[in-house]
Order: structure tokens, then C-alpha cells, then sequence
């Protein structure tokens, strides 16, 4: 098992986690991205969505997208954030949990996971940052 490495300052946190160019579109009528209407949130992967990836979340005024990396640790193999019972992220690597709607910290994390811009327009929510 490897080590945790903490990230608790700014400057950490950017050695850790570097900003990148954040820039995919999902259609919601795709079944890959049906999850997004019916449980309230959906995994999006591939070109222009980072390291990991990114979850959009359905919130009562739109959407919203979390960069996958956990936000309190540098990368490791356990580190990628996921949902669990459709109300928490969680990092596997150490247990941390933050709500799922709010990004806002439970246990663990001192810090919520970065957010990208999420946009519909039609059937068609583009993610930036």
C-alpha cells in the first residue's frame, strides 16, 4: 500500500493537482448519459475532461461538474473520486466524503473537489473551465 501525501497547503495543492484545459460536450439523450436524468448525476470521461475524468451533477438550478482527482491528496491509484448511494463523492484512498449537490466536505477532506462550469443548451451540456 502506498503512502498518503498530503496536500494541505495552496502551493501543494497546484504541485499536485495541475490545472488543465477543461473542454468536452455530452448529449443527454445519448443511454451513456442517461444516469444525468434518472439518478442525478453521470460520469464523463475521454478528451478534454482531465486526469480522471468528471462527474455532472443535476442540481435544482442547473448543472455542475467535479474534476475526479481528490482534491486533499496528490494522485495515487485510489485517489479518483466516485459516487456512492447517489449522495456522496468518495475517495477510496483515505475515506474521504463530501456532498454530492454541494462539493461541501464530510470527513477527511479540508477542501471541495474542483468545479468546472457545466452549460445545457438543448440536448447538449458543455463542460469548461
Amino acid at each position: 500500500m502506498g503512502s498518503i501525501t498530503s496536500c494541505n497547503s495552496d502551493e501543494g495543492q497546484l504541485n499536485c493537482n495541475p490545472a488543465y484545459a477543461i473542454s468536452a460536450s455530452i448529449n443527454i439523450n445519448l443511454p451513456l448519459y442517461s444516469e444525468l436524468e434518472t439518478r442525478g448525476w453521470t460520469y464523463v470521461g475521454g478528451e478534454g475532461t482531465g486526469t480522471r475524468g468528471i462527474i455532472v451533477v443535476k442540481t435544482n438550478s442547473g448543472y455542475k461538474a467535479y474534476d475526479r482527482n481528490a482534491p486533499h491528496i496528490c494522485p495515487t491509484l485510489n485517489s479518483t473520486l466516485e459516487v456512492v448511494d447517489d449522495i456522496k463523492l468518495y475517495c477510496e484512498e483515505d475515506g474521504a466524503e463530501w456532498i454530492l449537490l454541494t462539493g461541501q466536505p464530510l470527513h477527511t477532506a479540508d477542501r471541495a473537489p474542483r468545479v468546472y462550469q457545466a452549460v445545457r443548451n438543448g440536448d447538449i451540456i458543455n463542460i469548461f473551465n
